[in-house]
This record gives C-alpha cells, structure tokens and sequence, in this order.
C-alpha cells in the first residue's frame, strides 16, 4: 500500500494512493486505521511528506561505485547522524540554499519508516518492525562541516530533509535501485546491493544502540554521483516503486561570512 498525507480545503488529511485517486483514512497508520468513504483526486490536492517523523536518522558514506569495492568486513561503529524533523519538507517545495553559500549538495537515498517498537533487534528479524519506506533526499551544505569532522550543521537547515511522495508497504529493498535525475540528466543509479552496510545490518545496529519507535526514518545512504546544486537546480529522486520526489533548489541570497 501506498500511505501519503495531504493538504485539501487547508487541512491536512492522510490517504491510502491507489493510482490517481487517494483514499482518505483516519486512526493510527502504524497500526488501527480505517477509511473514511472520502476520495480525492491526487492531482488536485497539495501532496505533503508522507509523515511527520518522529526523528531522522542517516548514515554517511554507506555507497561504493563497483561490486568489488565492498569490504570484506563491515564498520565496527558505522557513521550515523541526526536530522531535525524541522528540516523535513515534501514534494514540489523547495530547498532553501542558505544565505552566504551559492550551492548545496543533493543525495538521493531509500528512507525506512519504523512502524513498531524495536529494541534489540537481530538482523533476520528487523524487517519485521518496519511499516515502510519512501525516498528520501539527504541535502548536505558541506561549506558548515564543522574541521573536526562534525556534520550537524551542514545537514540540518530547514528545508535540508524532503521526503515522499509515499510510504510503499509492500517492497523488497533488496531489489531496487535508488536513482537521482539533475535537470534531467541522470546523476545516480545504484543497486542497494552496493551498501556498504545492508540495511538489515544497519537497523539492528540502530536497535542495540537506542529504541526505535514508531514514525522514525533512517536515511540509508546515497549513491556515487551526488553534486552541489545551485539556485534553479531541479532534482528528481526516484525509486521506482515508490515513486519520484522532486524538489527545486532556491537561493535566498549572499553574504559575506562562510566560503
């Protein structure tokens, strides 16, 4: 199934998208819902982020460009980060470049969405306390990496997180390719077989470190390709069995400060 939220009439609704057409549903999405008898064309509502996550989660540099390039062993402490739920947008709206840099880099990645409380979690069985997953664009401004190699604030800018355009349930992220068009031309296409850190191995991780709860997204890597963008850039990321989430990149201006 595909879950999504919506804006129609200024309020917010959550659906179930079936083609064209969205069924509205109310209750809890991780668990008793039901639909209402409401329908709305897709093509006449405002599609949001298909969740407000209770936090984000990524993990960096988790791509290698060649089958051949995966080690032998995986990391002993792989490298993850956290992204304000305030940077989080959807699709169609835009990512705000900061005043005083002229370009931000994008990074197409597979977005999990926990749907169940998970604490301990062995890899065989993770797969079962995820709800889904959606595609995710992990916008970085490299230019505020702190020289010792902290990464917060160059990942957490308003704007800095969009997610959507769905929550595919049903979907073997084993299978599928995490794609990136940049103005049209192609920048990234990778099989998930190219993680470093599978993604069962990657949650686990997560599981014997925190609990995992419900409505939380972990941003699982983005391919070989990623590019800084300036204003005007429109980016397209694209699973292709959840779908494409599309974003344009908008300055707001320069000053003088940060290079």
């Amino acid at each position: 199934m595909k879950f999504t939220r919506f804006e129609a009439d200024n309020y917010v609704y959550t659906g179930v998208l079936e083609e064209s057409i969205i069924k509205e549903i109310s209750g809890d999405m991780y668990g008793d819902w039901e639909y209402t008898g409401r329908v709305y064309n897709a093509d006449e509502v405002k599609m949001l982020a298909p969740l407000k996550p209770n936090q984000v989660i990524g993990i960096g540099a988790n791509f290698v460009a060649h089958q051949g390039d995966l080690p032998d062993t995986l990391p002993e402490i792989p490298v993850f980060f956290f992204k304000p739920t305030s940077s989080v947008i959807g699709p169609e709206e835009n990512i705000v470049i900061p005043e005083n840099i002229e370009s931000v880099k994008f990074e197409s990645e597979l977005a999990v969405v926990i749907g169940k409380e998970a604490k301990d979690v062995s890899p065989e069985d993770i797969l079962d306390y995820v709800f889904g997953y959606t595609i995710g664009n992990d916008v970085t401004a490299p230019q505020y990496f702190h020289e010792a190699g902290h990464w917060t604030i160059g990942k957490s800018f308003d704007t800095f997180t969009p997610l959507g355009p769905v929550i595919e349930t049903k979907l073997d992220p084993s299978s599928i390719h995490v794609e990136a068009r940049l103005n049209d031309e192609e920048k990234q296409n990778s099989p998930t077989s190219l993680m470093i850190v599978p993604i069962k191995e990657m949650i686990s991780y997560l599981t014997k470190v925190m609990t995992l709860k419900p409505g939380d997204v972990i941003l699982t890597g983005s391919p070989v390709g990623a590019e800084m963008v300036g204003d005007g850039g429109v980016i397209e990321c694209e699973i292709k069995e959840i779908g494409t989430l599309k974003n344009t990149f908008k300055a707001v201006g320069k000053k003088a400060g940060v290079s």
